[in-house]
């Protein structure tokens, strides 16, 4: 990766502590945990936590990473830690995983444990892939998209801008998923699905649309803490 100091930014994702766990196995030094946001610290407690008011130079000039999983809670953290001075985003990829040579992560990617990623991918930017996650070849994934722990994409799949894949979902070959699509824990998605609509069964079928009457329910499914 090229740089051996980080800061985490965002310390009340519950997923901080796993980026955590995957700096550790890196021996990727983290000099310090923004609080961005009032509430607990998910970092253990050998670590320092520094209130976003108090950011110095020292701290800004470093590489950042953000941990949290919600694409909406990873874009609003963005915005912030640019405002904050935050110029360099890292790219984590735990040493546990196996990406392929020909696949290319983005800026500020974060691939957690076990995972595999098949060869010719392209991941965009701020891309989170949680643990033990199965990605084909050929995968064409938009910036910010999430994919829960457990997920299996077949080759060719296509994701939106901000999609979520939930926890246990597939993804059939040559699926593509718009974006901001909320695809609910262990789907099975067998044929491509329109942008901005939540997508649950096997086979997975759009059950609300954004805007319409289930909005505030595809927000709370959407939105989560992590």
């Amino acid at each position: 990766m090229g740089i051996d100091r980080v800061v985490i930014f965002g310390v009340g994702s519950p997923l901080a502590i796993d980026l955590e766990e995957s700096c550790s196995r890196l021996e990727l030094e983290i000099v310090a945990g923004v609080r961005n946001v009032p509430g607990p610290s998910f970092l253990s407690e050998r670590l320092r936590v520094v209130e976003a008011e108090a950011l110095d130079r020292s701290l800004t000039a470093l590489p950042f990473i953000l941990p949290m999983f919600t694409p909406n809670h990873r874009r609003t953290a963005l915005a912030d830690a640019r405002v904050r001075g935050f110029a360099h985003a890292a790219t984590v990829i735990d040493p546990t995983s196996v990406i392929a040579v020909s696949t290319q992560m983005g800026e500020g990617c974060y691939v957690n444990a076990g995972c595999t990623i098949g060869g010719a991918g392209r991941f965009g930017a701020f891309v989170l892939v949680n643990r033990a996650v199965s990605i084909g070849h050929h995968a064409n994934v938009g910036d910010f998209a999430s994919i829960g722990p457990g997920a299996v994409l077949s080759g060719f799949i296509e994701l939106g801008p901000g999609a979520v894949i939930g926890a246990g979902s597939v993804l059939l070959p040559k699926v593509t998923i718009g974006a901001n699509t909320f695809v609910g824990a262990g789907s099975v998605v067998t044929k491509s699905m329109p942008p901005d609509c939540v997508v649950i069964g096997n086979p997975g079928k759009v059950v609300k649309r954004r805007g319409d009457g289930g909005s505030s329910a595809w927000r709370a499914e959407n939105e989560g803490p992590s």
